[in-house]
């Protein structure tokens, strides 16, 4: 949902499914998706998990010792991540992209920034606001992480082709460096489905 409590676009489909997607969300391990850039990974912190899904990856922040701001938009897979990751450590925010006005609006800056298969939900126009807002959100010197799907679109779904070349020249501008960048399989096995791995370093000093 959004601030006005109406559903964003990116969100179509997820309420429906949100029952079926559960254990095949929590049948992936942060630590096999996210292994090419653990290293990566900024000492505990702020982290903000954005579109955080059913919680997984919010949870295995928070083991880690960050303290872990989810964002999630669709309150069917918020009800089912606070009931399967009850952990102290995580805040639940209905807020969403591209504007996140009710992060922006609290405050403060983060040492991570995480989006697992968020971007590509996010048209032309909607990615270029967004981009900006996450800059503005992330500490100097913090990490901003993201998965981008490619492949066939769900029925059901809202999905947009990402150029990756371009969307890093964007970050590039506005004082994100490219840490990383790796293209694997779908972890699930879907056809025609392939992702894209990105992580950022900002090194705007203010």
């Amino acid at each position: 949902m959004s601030q006005d409590g109406k559903s964003l676009p990116g969100t179509q489909g997820y309420g429906t499914e949100a029952d079926d997607l559960v254990e095949r969300y929590e049948s992936l391990v942060f630590e096999d998706l996210y292994r090419p850039v653990l290293a990566l990974l900024p000492g505990q912190g702020r982290a903000l998990d954005i579109g955080a899904g059913t919680g997984r990856d919010a949870a295995a922040l928070a083991r880690r010792g960050f303290r872990v701001h989810a964002v999630e938009p669709t309150p069917e897979l918020r009800r089912h991540a606070q009931r399967l990751h009850a952990e102290p450590g995580i805040v639940w925010i209905d807020d969403g992209l591209p504007d996140l006005a009710r992060v922006r609006a609290a405050g403060g800056r983060f040492d991570l920034i995480l989006m697992t298969a968020v971007w590509m939900h996010l048209d032309e126009g909607e990615r270029s606001r967004a981009l900006p807002h996450l800059v503005e959100l992330l500490a100097p010197g913090g990490r901003l992480f993201m998965t981008i799907r490619k492949g066939p679109v769900p029925a059901g779904r809202r999905m947009f082709l990402v150029p990756i070349d371009p969307l890093v020249s964007q970050a590039q501008a506005i004082g994100l460096t490219l840490l990383h960048r790796d293209e694997f399989a779908d972890r699930l096995g879907r056809e025609g489905v392939t992702w894209t791995m990105l992580a950022f370093e900002n090194k705007n000093r203010v």
